[in-house]
């Protein structure tokens, strides 16, 4: 057997050991701090993607680390049979934080490993509360909740779909952000609709939010039929806005309270943890027995998600989010160069939009620059950097985007 230092070239090493399923890796990463990788090469980045918005705290964070290295001192892994303190405080400050108007009646929280494991259970939540009387679950042209069956059926796009077709049945996309096709969805049987699923941001679509009044029509109408509003805030969530949750907002959510919420990425700071919130009755639908997880808030996880909280509190990043990200939009917006289109999103989940689909070359140029970004439609550039950025590293991006997005152009 060799080992990794006898065997020097990691790329066709994952070619030959691990599944096709990514394509070829970017770069072998081997180490971060803060807001920086390096790879196998020494060449430093700056991590603008930050693990698609997961890495909340960057790298390396010394109370992220402690917290996880304690925990697995002290107590790694149990069964679903049994409980943990850290377990327990971290669905109590869950609800606290998801419910800042007041925690509901029979609120309560379900533990997963990932984003698709929350919206999964999310699907089921559906299902239990429709029954076979509502078949009908809504979700959002261009929406993206996830790879499993259920949460892929909720998934928008074909690409991702049709492989694994026929999916779980009974889901509904609608023109995003248009409150007349929601309307005539409602009327065109309303009391057959289990539950609607939106994303206050579409982070896979190419960071778009929703327009102001939506998710209040939604809750109306969802109100007024009996069906559930689901929020996926599993990339939105976690301060990446600037707010615990971007519904938050009062221009993006109006106030409104969701009967559940899924959460995940930047919960645990990098380790992997979900949740599904129930807010009220929707936090007693589920009986024992009916769903499960072998790993789902297990010590550790739930260990990393409680420092990664006390710490965006402690640190106050919220506010920090909120100011970096006024500065850094008029900053990106005002960059000199005919392929700039704009700049769109909430707090650190923005897009860099461009007047062309080359969003592809200029990510690949922005790498060879020394920056992670992401091009998440062919004409955008994602950013979702950890929330720890400070404003000469935002700086140094905005400074270079000039010239890769000149780079793009050339290699297109």
């Amino acid at each position: 057997m060799t080992t990794q230092h006898e065997h020097p070239d990691w790329r066709s090493r994952y070619a030959d050991a691990l599944m096709n399923t990514f394509g070829p890796p970017q770069r072998v990463l081997v180490r971060g701090e803060g807001a920086y990788v390096w790879d196998n090469q020494d060449r430093r980045y700056l991590d603008l993607l930050g693990g698609i918005a997961v890495n909340a705290l960057g790298h390396a964070h010394p109370a992220l680390v402690d917290a996880v290295s304690t925990q697995v001192r002290t107590l790694g892994h149990v069964s679903n049979f049994f409980a943990t303190p850290a377990q327990i405080a971290l669905a109590e400050q869950l609800l606290e934080l998801c419910l800042p108007a007041g925690v509901p009646h029979g609120s309560g929280v379900f533990f997963t490993n990932s984003g698709t494991e929350a919206m999964e259970a999310a699907v089921k939540l559906a299902r239990l509360h429709g029954g076979p009387e509502r078949p009908r679950i809504l979700a959002l042209e261009g929406a993206f909740h996830g790879r499993t069956l259920g949460a892929l059926a909720l998934t928008h796009k074909p690409a991702y779909r049709d492989p694994f077709a026929p999916l779980p049945g009974g889901v509904e996309h609608l023109p995003f952000g248009d409150v007349d096709a929601l309307r005539a969805a409602f009327a065109a049987g309303g009391e057959k609709v289990a539950a609607m699923v939106v994303e206050p941001i579409q982070g896979e679509a190419g960071v778009r939010p929703l327009p102001e009044g939506y998710l209040a029509e939604a809750r109306r109408l969802t109100s007024e039929y009996g069906a559930l509003l689901i929020l996926d805030e599993i990339q939105s969530g976690i301060a990446r806005t600037g707010r615990w949750l971007a519904h938050h907002h009062d221009h993006v959510g109006g106030g409104i309270t969701p009967d559940a919420i899924a959460l995940a990425k930047g919960l645990g700071g990098g380790f992997p943890i979900g949740a599904l919130v129930g807010v009220g009755e929707a936090g007693q639908t589920y009986t024992p027995g009916q769903h499960g997880t072998t790993f789902g808030g297990n010590p550790m996880a739930a260990a990393a998600a409680l420092a990664t909280l006390e710490e965006i509190e402690r640190a106050n990043l919220c506010e920090h989010v909120q100011h970096l990200s006024a500065r850094w939009r008029t900053d990106l917006a005002a960059v000199d160069h005919p392929l700039l289109a704009g700049v769109r999103g909430e707090g650190l989940l923005l897009a860099v939009t461009l007047g062309r689909p080359v969003a592809a070359p200029a990510a690949q140029a922005a790498l060879e620059a020394g920056f992670i970004v992401n091009p998440v439609a062919p004409d955008a550039l994602r950013l979702a950097p950890p929330l720890i950025i400070d404003q000469e590293q935002a700086n140094t991006f905005t400074r270079a985007l000039p010239q890769i997005l000149t780079a793009a152009e050339e290699s297109a």
